[in-house]
């Protein structure tokens, strides 16, 4: 078979096998991939080049590392799905830029964010002051979230999977002590127990687990 046909070949079937891996990997926005997703893309593409460039390479053996690529993401997504820590490693966590009208310069630093790009994002969300912004969050993406004082303030997720956030306590000036005498109020007793709690319009939310909540 001449080389033009086997490229065409490999071209159309690499085509079908990477919306496949794409499709099995889960619906994601471009902006929303985190450090692992760009990876696997950018690995899978070279992969992908390499197996088309070179007609006389095995095909399986040129397709293998696509599908170890692809079994490395499902196994970080579940590991992602399970833990919240895993979670955090992988994807990263929200960054608090802004708070009450003040800039966090040490957050800045940290994540390597200077004012330019600050100044940049608030007036693309047509911001013009900073004594206007309540909170205001560096997404892992990249995007930053911008609450208004006078809007709808974030929702602060203080427990998540079981695993209590002492950061988003500390957002809302409380501590673990105050969050637990919370839910003993509403006789829950281990935060283990809880899917998802957050506090809204000043009160808790709270949101069992399936398996306990039979219990309640």
């Amino acid at each position: 078979m001449p080389d033009f046909f086997i490229v065409a070949y490999r071209t159309i079937f690499l085509y079908l096998l990477i919306l496949v891996i794409f499709r099995l990997m889960g619906k994601r926005e471009v902006g929303e991939l985190s450090l692992m997703d760009l990876v696997i893309f950018v690995l899978i593409a070279e992969v992908a080049s390499f197996a088309i460039d070179d007609p006389k390479r095995n095909l399986f053996a040129s397709t293998m590392p696509m599908i170890l690529l692809l079994a490395i993401q499902l196994i970080t997504s579940y590991l992602s799905l399970k833990s919240k820590k895993i979670r955090d490693l992988i994807d990263g966590d929200p960054a608090l830029i802004i708070r009450n009208g003040e800039i966090m310069e040490s957050v800045m630093r940290k994540q390597r964010y200077n004012l330019d790009d600050l100044f940049l994002q608030l007036r693309e969300q047509q911001i013009g002051s900073i004594q206007d912004v309540s909170y205001a969050f560096l997404e892992p993406s990249g995007n930053l979230s911008i609450f208004k004082i006078d809007g709808d303030h974030p929702v602060l997720p203080l427990i998540i999977d079981g695993d209590v956030q002492e950061r988003h306590l500390n957002l809302i000036q409380q501590d673990k002590q105050w969050l637990l005498d919370e839910l003993k109020n509403i006789h829950i007793h281990d935060p283990k127990t809880v899917f998802y709690c957050s506090y809204e319009r000043e009160k808790l939310y709270v949101q069992m687990k399936e398996k306990f909540r039979s219990s309640l």
